[in-house]
């Protein structure tokens, strides 16, 4: 962990704090009464099923979603503010999603991706490039291994491969907190195995991690708590291994399952 980061996180408050957040969107209740609390730096992964309202917490924390009025009041702080120039905000988080790799799919190089996190924009039409942002590009890139994919196109790589590079994307701006929604999608094992190794890099670089995801094996040794969320509620919270147990992930995904951990991972079986 460099200085800068450790000196971050104890100076800084709470990344979040909800508390009695509840979100709709088109009538319909997407987050129900969501609490939670994830500390400047730590490494949390968000585990629950399809449709549980991992996105939609998501989108609640960068603040394109807004709570809905509450008669016992809410409280929705990120950094110990309830207000937020967006863009302020979005230059303090990093972003990856597999929505964000579709519109990266076209004719770019991951140069112009690393390149596009200084601006927030997909590509570079009629932005100015400093040498500063290209210096640090090359860090960037040095720093996930993927200097060989620079003058590549985004067509012309893997999915595991543009995975990376939006992370470096991501990371432009030295954010405090790396937020990733189901990175692993698509991804086979070869990949799945580079992912991870990148993931536990920038994880002991000091960059908070909030994994969100539905996939046990996502969730890397660096994380040290899970929240469930079932339902757009939070279903239980606490130390990883006091949460994937047989019996918190089989009620979670209403399967019977059996928990194994192997070198830090947990994986799933007998369903």
């Amino acid at each position: 962990m460099n200085t800068a980061s450790l000196t971050r996180q104890q100076t800084s408050p709470p990344f979040l704090e909800f508390e009695n957040v509840t979100v709709f969107t088109e009538g319909k209740r997407i987050l129900d009464a969501i609490s939670m609390t994830i500390q400047t730096g730590e490494n949390v992964a968000i585990l629950g099923p399809n449709g549980s309202g991992k996105s939609s917490l998501i989108k609640t924390i960068t603040r394109e979603y807004h709570p809905a009025f509450q008669k016992d009041g809410y409280t929705c702080r990120i950094w110990g503010r309830d207000r937020w120039n967006i863009f302020d905000l979005r230059s303090r988080l990093g972003i990856v999603s597999s929505d964000l790799q579709q519109a990266f799919a076209q004719e770019m190089s991951g140069r112009e991706v690393i390149l596009s996190g200084f601006f927030s924009s997909v590509g570079l039409f009629n932005r100015i490039v400093t040498p500063a942002m290209e210096e640090r590009t090359e860090e960037i890139a040095a720093f996930l291994d993927v200097s060989h994919l620079l003058d590549r196109s985004m067509t012309g790589i893997s999915t595991g491969e543009a995975r990376r590079l939006l992370i470096g994307r991501a990371l432009v701006h030295d954010p405090e907190v790396l937020i990733l929604d189901e990175p692993t999608n698509s991804l086979d094992l070869h990949a799945l195995h580079t992912f991870r190794g990148t993931l536990r890099k920038v994880a002991r670089s000091g960059t908070g991690i909030v994994l969100v995801t539905h996939t046990l094996s996502d969730i890397i040794p660096e994380i040290s708590r899970v929240i469930m969320i079932r339902n757009g509620r939070v279903y239980g919270a606490g130390p990883k291994a006091t949460v994937l147990t047989d019996q918190q992930i089989g009620e979670l995904f209403s399967v019977p399952v059996k928990i194994r951990e192997e070198g830090g991972y947990y994986y799933v079986t007998g369903y």
